[in-house]
């Protein structure tokens, strides 16, 4: 087994485990009290996942930092060059409200891109690995890669009931017919990479915590994450854009950013 073929089994497991742990500690309503701040709700639930998620990586290496919206700290030094960046809930709101979409997931870095991720969502229990150019799975049986298709093709998919704002001019402009409501940002990357969706666009605050992980497993079966603008993630300096496209066929990305005009 190669290297990142290790590294990519523990780090499954490290996540399963808190994902399971997630799962249990939700009975308890102290565990998923929380407030809003801004866009973003925070649970206690926050910062217990990223205390057991951080040691489980640590113990897999303790040279390797790890780097997570929980711990500020870690988001004002300057990027290391080989790192863990990990979202501990992605789908805070979800998790605290009984919905069942939300992950919990991580990345490791290597310089400016992800390199190996993994994404576990606890109420299905389904697990998404990637390792960079060697492919990804879903509950470890190998994602196809997908079959192109134009702008308007397949399923449109958006946290609403509906399609709404930003969503909802782009499901009118391109035709789609089909809509998927779905949870946190990881899980809509993550079905269009299994085919379930095709299309998630969103022009709120997206942290690269957000879709490191996710957008590797994307991008390992043929499709795209992009910014708003069409430019990929930079995984460098700030942490935080504005929107994204995340899409089954790359020509649907540029399709989108070039109707927008940014």
């Amino acid at each position: 087994m190669s290297v990142r073929h290790s590294l990519s089994a523990a780090l499954a497991t490290a996540v399963t485990e808190v994902g399971r742990l997630l799962r249990e500690w939700r009975e308890d309503p102290s565990v998923r009290s929380g407030v809003w701040q801004g866009e973003q709700f925070k649970a206690e639930a926050d910062a217990m996942a990223h205390r057991a998620l951080a040691r489980r990586l640590r113990a897999i290496d303790p040279h390797v930092p790890v780097v997570s919206e929980e711990d500020p700290a870690s988001l004002s030094n300057p990027r290391p060059p080989r790192y863990w960046l990990i979202d501990p809930i992605d789908g805070t709101a979800s998790y605290a409200h009984g919905f069942d979409g939300y992950v919990t997931q991580a990345a490791l870095m290597i310089g400016d891109r992800p390199e190996v991720a993994a994404v576990f969502a606890p109420q299905s229990q389904v697990l998404y690995t990637a390792v960079r150019g060697q492919g990804a799975a879903r509950d470890r049986i190998p994602l196809s890669r997908l079959t192109p298709g134009p702008p308007g093709q397949g399923v449109l998919t958006d946290n609403t009931p509906a399609p709404s704002g930003i969503a909802r001019r782009v499901y009118e402009r391109f035709g789609y017919g089909e809509y998927l409501e779905s949870g946190s940002i990881s899980l809509k990357l993550c079905l269009i990479a299994e085919g379930a969706a095709h299309l998630f666009v969103k022009d709120v605050a997206v942290r690269d915590w957000d879709v490191a992980a996710p957008g590797l497993v994307l991008s390992e079966v043929g499709g795209r994450l992009a910014r708003l603008d069409g430019t990929p993630f930079p995984y460098r300096g700030r942490y935080e854009h504005t929107g994204l496209v995340g899409a089954s066929d790359p020509s649907t990305c540029r399709a989108i950013a070039h109707w927008l005009g940014l």
